[in-house]
C-alpha cells in the first residue's frame, strides 16, 4: 500500500469513529483528504448537520467494533511528503503552527474540563463509614442495610466486586432483575455489554471496580428515587474512598448525577472530564440504554476512549 493510500484510510477511519478534528498542522480532515485526491465523503453533510449531532447521538457501530488501526509508527507529515504535498505548502494560506516543546501534554488529550466536587486532600465522609476500613466489611454492611425500603422488595444486596485496588471504577445506577439473583452488579445483558465495552478498551472485567449508586434493586427496575439515592450514597462514597481509583467511569444519569451533585443532563456532562475529589470522573450512557438505543454506542465508544486515555497518561502507582 502506498503512502498516499495508508494516510487516506487512516483519515478516514478517524472520520468514521466521528472525529470532525485532528491537528494537521491546522489542517482539518476533510482537508487533509481533498489534498490526497480522496472525496469528503460525509464531510459536506457533517458541517450543516454539525448542531443535529451534538443533541442526538448518530447510528454507529457497536463501540466494541473496532477496524485494526493502521501503522501508528509512520510519521504523518512523512506520509504527505511521500505523496508528494510537503506541510506547510498543502493549501493556501495555511501557516503550521510551531511547536513548543515545553508544553505539558494535557490528560486525555486537553478535553474540556467538568464540575469539580470536593479537593484531593478532602476526607469524602465522616466517623461512622470510617469504622467500614475494607470492602468486605463494607459488603456485610449492606446485605444488612435498612436505611430505605428497598431491601425489604430485594432478593439479594448488591455491594460490587472487583479488584480492591482497581485504577479504573465503573458506577452505574442499579441492580436489575439478574444482579438481584444473583448478588453480583451488572451480570445481566447491560452486563455482558459492559464487559465487551471494558475489553475494547484492554480491561478485563476483574481489572476494575464495578458498583452501583443503589446497593438493592428498585422494583420492576424502576428510576431510583431521590430518597434512595440519598440512602445509598454514603456506601458508593466510602467504597470510591477505599478503593481510590485513577479514573472514574460514571454509567448513566443517576450515577453522574450523583457523584457530580447536579441535575443537569447526561448530554451536557459527556466529554468533559470532571473531578471528584481530584479524581477524573468522565461520563457515558449505561450499558442498559445502550441496548435500547443503538445509535448511542458511538458517543459512549468516544467517552471510554477519553477516559483510557486520562489512565493512560497518570502518572504510574510508584513514581
Amino acid at each position: 500500500m502506498d503512502a498516499r493510500e495508508q494516510l487516506r484510510r487512516y483519515l478516514e477511519q478517524r472520520r468514521d469513529m466521528g472525529e470532525t478534528e485532528l491537528v494537521l498542522d491546522e489542517l482539518t480532515v476533510d482537508e487533509a483528504l481533498r489534498i490526497l485526491g480522496a472525496g469528503a465523503g460525509t464531510g459536506a453533510s457533517r458541517s450543516t448537520g454539525e448542531a443535529r449531532e451534538r443533541r442526538e447521538p448518530a447510528s454507529a457501530p457497536p463501540a466494541i467494533e473496532r477496524e485494526a488501526p493502521l501503522d501508528a509508527s509512520v510519521d504523518w507529515r512523512e506520509t504527505l511528503r511521500a505523496a508528494g504535498a510537503a506541510p506547510g505548502d498543502l493549501l493556501p494560506g495555511k501557516t503550521p503552527r510551531a511547536a513548543n516543546p515545553t508544553a505539558p501534554e494535557q490528560p486525555g488529550d486537553a478535553a474540556t474540563p467538568g464540575l469539580t466536587v470536593g479537593t484531593p486532600s478532602g476526607e469524602l465522609l465522616g466517623e461512622e463509614m470510617a469504622l467500614l476500613d475494607s470492602l468486605d466489611k463494607l459488603a456485610a454492611h449492606v446485605k444488612s442495610c435498612t436505611r430505605c425500603p428497598l431491601y425489604s422488595t430485594a432478593t439479594n444486596a448488591v455491594p460490587g466486586e472487583g479488584n480492591p485496588n482497581a485504577d479504573f471504577m465503573c458506577v452505574g445506577e442499579a441492580p436489575g432483575a439478574t444482579e438481584d439473583e444473583t448478588g453480583r452488579p451488572f451480570v445481566g445483558a447491560a452486563g455482558q455489554l459492559l464487559t465487551k465495552i471494558l475489553a475494547a478498551i484492554d480491561f478485563k472485567r476483574e481489572d476494575v471496580y464495578i458498583c452501583n449508586v443503589l446497593k438493592h434493586r428498585p422494583p420492576g427496575n424502576r428510576n431510583p428515587r431521590p430518597e434512595e439515592v440519598t440512602a445509598c450514597s454514603p456506601y458508593l462514597l466510602r467504597q470510591i474512598d477505599l478503593v481510590r481509583p485513577k479514573v472514574i467511569l460514571a454509567l448513566g444519569t443517576f450515577a453522574a448525577q450523583t457523584l457530580l451533585d447536579t441535575k443537569l443532563s447526561i448530554g451536557k456532562l459527556r466529554g468533559q472530564v470532571h473531578r471528584y475529589y481530584g479524581v477524573p470522573l468522565v461520563v457515558t450512557y449505561h450499558p442498559a440504554a445502550l441496548l435500547r438505543n443503538p445509535g448511542w454506542k458511538r458517543p459512549t465508544w468516544e467517552d471510554v476512549q477519553l477516559a483510557r486515555r486520562i489512565l493512560d497518561s497518570a502518572p504510574s502507582s510508584g513514581a
